[in-house]
């Protein structure tokens, strides 16, 4: 139950805002007629909501920390999420429904709705991709949009150049960003942390930078347009038919990213990169090859990243050096971040939360931004391991019992 203590200080939280917020709230200059209106209405409602709310945040935070108690012994040791995903009877149904739902989605909503679907697909993607790097192999790379763009700008300027089609580029894309991966992955292979950080970010402007002023090669802030769109058999496909078309490219493309990556890291290159993330030292101690570990995470990470550079210059049909800047590896990386390092589930939901959320939020325009950063204020303090938490895999070896006549 509350205590009166917790009442207190709630109370006293909302009179100290209420104080704090009074000359804007309240006071109101009337600069036609040159008088001076007081709304105290308003300070009654501030007053309201800002006991409510520091009352539901001391609860939440006693939940909290009764939950880390529980954890140190050892009662439930595994989250309701991960529960619910593990028992067959509920992870079954929820499949197929998704399964149908994704497939009448672009039937039952409006072509709007399913190109922002496609982008929050690609963003599953290239999240999916970054998870290898950052949440499996614990290498943070703020210069993850290098080879989104590296992927972007393959597919237009092969087209542009040899009229090479998308299904063509799509492997060359992948392949490209791989590439890259590599050229970024030896310099680092050294540095850890926030210098690791420093220098992926450093990467990820040189090459926007260089999309941005080399005119000849990449025809500099003007961008490429008339991109074409992926071909069906060479059949003319009309707006409606060529983005529902692409939206099951990316369904496709999706499952397949979501099985790769899923057994990469049942693999045992994947075990290699949680032992490299848990501690590098031991890692090399045991014999894991550092340098080989760090090179394939790089490698594989960008991969997924050229292949949705390669979709993202498809679905738009025009592509620009704007469209990779630093943000959109923070967005990325909050993908990963706010669904869970290393749970492929999590990362999911979390690339879908980033990028749907704002969009259906658009009716609250003038506070949108400032629900989506509390939201996620929120998550980082009391879901600090993100929506769905990875649980470390652990193995038990069960000897044959001797039994005797």
């Amino acid at each position: 139950m509350f205590s009166i203590e917790e009442v207190k200080k709630s109370f006293l939280v909302s009179i100290w805002f209420m104080f704090l917020t009074f000359p804007i709230m309240v006071i109101r200059v009337n600069t036609i007629y040159k008088i001076v209106e007081w709304r105290w209405e308003r300070m009654f409602y501030i007053g309201i909501g800002t006991f409510v709310i520091s009352f539901i945040w001391r609860y939440l935070m006693r939940r909290k920390e009764m939950g880390v108690k529980k954890k140190e012994v050892g009662e439930d040791a595994l989250p309701l999420a991960q529960r619910l995903l593990q028992n067959r009877r509920v992870s079954y149904p929820a499949i197929a429904l998704v399964a149908v739902l994704a497939l009448i989605y672009p039937f039952v909503f409006s072509l709007y709705q399913a190109n922002i679907m496609i982008t929050a697909l690609i963003y599953v993607v290239i999240a999916l991709g970054l998870n290898i790097v950052v949440g499996l192999a614990g290498l943070l790379d703020l210069g993850y949009v290098a080879f989104y763009a590296v992927g972007a700008y393959a597919y237009a300027l092969l087209n542009y150049h040899f009229g090479l089609s998308f299904w063509v580029v799509l492997p060359i894309g992948a392949a490209i960003g791989a590439l890259f991966g590599i050229i970024l992955g030896f310099p680092v292979l050294r540095l850890r942390g926030d210098y690791l950080a420093i220098v992926t970010l450093g990467f990820g402007e040189i090459i926007r930078l260089i999309l941005e002023n080399w005119n000849e090669f990449s025809f500099g802030p003007s961008g490429i347009a008339n991109i074409p769109r992926p071909s069906f058999f060479g059949i003319d496909l009309s707006l409606a038919e060529t983005t529902r078309f692409v939206y099951f490219i990316m369904i496709g493309l999706t499952i397949f990213t979501i099985f790769v990556v899923n057994r990469l890291e049942n693999s045992r290159i994947g075990r290699a990169w949680i032992a490299l993330r848990e501690d590098e030292v031991a890692c090399q101690a045991m014999g894991i090859d550092k340098t080989k570990t760090k090179l394939t995470a790089f490698a594989l990470g960008a991969t997924w990243a050229g292949m949705g550079g390669v979709v993202f210059a498809a679905q738009t049909t025009f592509i620009n050096p704007a469209s990779f800047t630093i943000w959109e590896s923070v967005i990325i990386l909050c993908c990963v971040v706010l669904g869970g390092m290393g749970s492929i589930i999590g990362v999911i939901l979390g690339a879908l939360v980033i990028k749907l959320l704002p969009e259906y939020l658009r009716e609250f325009s003038q506070y949108r931004m400032l629900l989506f950063g509390a939201i996620l204020v929120i998550m980082m303090v009391f879901r600090p391991g993100g929506i769905i938490t990875s649980v470390r895999r652990t193995y038990q070896f069960k000897g044959k019992s001797n039994r005797h006549a």
